[in-house]
């Protein structure tokens, strides 16, 4: 839609619709007009009386042909997949996927909008501390926050929220969706709601329920994290919608044009996603589409990049996954997304679904071999100290650089830091599924220390990502699959945060940023190999003895950093033993143990030790 003084230029493209209409509403009443002119498969037409405000959406004639993927109905109102403000939220309702039952009264309205001028954007940053959120469960319960304000973006800016960020260090908020979703149909019956927003219905429309404000709220949000310094990255689902699978909601691609929107194969959708639908990314009009959203949200709102959910569909193909598929290039060859951070969640569950280390070159990785092999070191598995120095020296075995690889303990997705050191086993009966859904064996460290985790990111190469509240302690009391816990279960718990836990975080941060060896994008390589440079890195026992990761402890390792100015000693102790550090201090100098507390008398526990010599 294209708003001129008179009216509008509307254009859709529906291939297989033989007739588009537009709606407007005053009120609850609809005045619909056909969009009389065709070129190709794009409809269009002149509309007189539309203006900036006015609520409208879409309806397309077609043939309805389920074992052709062919899904038309006059019935369904159909918001505009490229509208970027809707007049409220979507609400789930048995009508919308009824054939034949006017959805007009349950279906969210466009509205049409006066084109904004771009927003000023700082320049590219690599990102140095990425901290994901859900905007509402990290403000809903803010004591400090307004109360209009709390489960908004707008809460994002207030002083209180600026002041932890800052003092816990991070560099780069990673916005969990904002994009307008649905709750998928089996929540209505069990009282629950989607909490994460992992079921958008398009890809331009921000949740009214996050951003009452719309664009411009979020606009500004984002402006004045930039004055802080911060960086804004957001969390996209590109890989399905919540019209889920033939049995779903008919909201917006469904009704346009099922099979032009959705990969098929023989008539039915493929769900590569495991949420009943796939987006077709590599067809030329939704490849398009796509990349008018991602430009829409950098040009128009500032955000500075995206982490893309389930992303091997961006690069699934007839014959597999490649980095060059049509999205991945169009993404690449941009003038403005190739300016921009991308970051890949490089898994789904389709065929060839494990993509990790396969994106294009430039791109960051959400990296769970990282989140295993620490978790296994700690819970003192076999072997797991090999492992362990691999994913502290960066990840070679995977990425070309250290930088690519986004290091993470937990996220949203699964145990909470707190829990993984707490529970054994899931317990997921809130979400209504018998304890069925969510991650089965998950690797959890029970009675272990958060600290020994948090260190063990915050020291290894690449990218350190933490999930929001994870530096105070929060719980899900045991469930890692809360996506359906709209309430206590998610919110983050203010009024009793670890304060002890936050300055920790807030000393690993610090740390991290002051003695540059531990950012270099270069990777630490095992001894004896022929990259290896022992002026740099030395891994070393219990008593100091150097020693490659093949023949490293179970149970201990030790890394020994050297710089012009310094050597750092890094002890990853798995044991309940207290190891003083072996290594002789050279000439005139002494080693310094440096910790984020003062030392208190108590019981020896696995735990990260670090040695500063200048």
């Amino acid at each position: 839609m294209t708003l001129t003084p008179d009216g509008a230029n509307i254009a859709v493209y529906s291939k297989h619709g033989t007739k588009v209409f537009i709606g407007v509403f005053e009120g609850a009443i609809e005045h619909r007009t056909e969009l009389t002119q065709r070129d190709g498969d794009v409809h269009f037409d002149f509309i007189k009386g539309i203006k900036s405000g006015t609520r409208y959406g879409f309806r397309v004639e077609g043939p309805w042909a389920p074992e052709l993927g062919l899904r038309f109905d006059l019935s369904k109102l159909l918001i505009d997949p490229y509208a970027w403000a809707l007049d409220q939220p979507f609400v789930y309702d048995d009508a919308l996927s009824q054939r034949g039952q006017d959805t007009a009264a349950l279906v969210p309205k466009c509205i049409a909008q006066k084109e904004l001028p771009d927003a000023k954007r700082p320049a590219y940053r690599k990102p140095e501390f990425i901290y994901e959120l859900s905007v509402k469960a990290f403000t809903m319960l803010h004591p400090d926050v307004p109360t209009s304000k709390r489960g908004t973006i707008a809460a994002l800016a207030e002083p209180c929220i600026i002041e932890h960020l800052k003092t816990i260090g991070v560099d780069t908020l990673e916005l969990m969706p904002i994009t307008a979703w649905i709750d998928e149909r089996h929540l209505k019956p069990l009282g629950l709601h989607n909490a994460w927003g992992y079921n958008p219905v398009q890809f331009f429309a921000p949740d009214p329920k996050l951003a009452p404000g719309g664009l411009t709220e979020i606009r500004n949000t984002i402006a004045e994290l930039h004055k802080h310094g911060f960086r804004v990255i957001l969390d996209l689902v590109l890989n399905h919608t919540g019209e889920s699978d033939r049995f779903g909601p008919t909201l917006c691609f469904r009704g346009l044009g099922n099979p032009t929107y959705y990969a098929h194969a023989r008539g039915e959708l493929i769900n590569d996603t495991g949420c009943g639908n796939t987006v077709a990314l590599n067809e030329p009009h939704v490849v398009e589409m796509v990349i008018a959203a991602l430009r829409h949200w950098v040009l128009k709102a500032g955000v500075d990049g995206f982490r893309f959910d389930l992303a091997a569909v961006m690069g699934r193909m007839a014959d597999g996954f490649h980095a060059d598929a049509p999205l991945l290039k169009a993404i690449e060859n941009d003038d403005v997304l190739s300016t921009c951070v991308m970051i890949a969640e490089p898994w789904d569950i389709g065929p060839g679904g494990y993509q990790l280390g396969k994106f294009p070159p430039r791109w960051h990785e959400w990296n769970d071999r990282f989140r295993d092999d620490v978790r296994r070191f700690w819970r003192g598995d076999d072997y797991a100290a090999n492992s362990l120095a691999t994913r502290l020296a960066g990840s070679s075995d995977i990425f070309q650089n250290p930088s690519r690889s986004i290091n993470f303990i937990s996220a949203h997705d699964g145990f909470t830091l707190r829990d993984l050191v707490t529970y054994t086993h899931k317990n997921n009966l809130n979400n209504g599924e018998q304890n069925r859904d969510g991650k089965s064996d998950e690797i959890t460290w029970p009675g272990g220390n958060e600290y020994a985790l948090l260190a063990s990111l915050f020291l290894a190469r690449g990218i350190p990502m933490l999930a929001a509240g994870d530096e105070f302690g929060r719980t899900q009391l045991g469930n890692n699959n809360a996506y359906a816990q709209d309430n206590e279960v998610t919110w983050l718990d203010w009024k009793n945060k670890n304060e002890d836990l936050i300055a920790k975080v807030a000393w690993l941060s610090k740390t991290r940023k002051e003695l540059s060896t531990l950012t270099q994008d270069q990777f630490l390589v095992e001894p004896g190999t022929v990259k290896a440079d022992a002026t740099q890195a030395t891994w070393f026992d219990q008593v100091g003895k150097p020693i490659t990761w093949s023949n490293a402890s179970q149970r201990y390792l030790g890394l020994l950093l050297k710089t012009t100015s310094y050597r750092l000693a890094l002890i990853f102790n798995g044991t309940s033993t207290a190891m003083p550090l072996l290594i002789a201090s050279t000439p005139k100098r002494m080693w310094q143990k440096l910790s984020p507390m003062p030392q208190k008398d108590a019981a020896p526990m696995p735990t990260v030790e670090i040695y500063l010599e200048k």
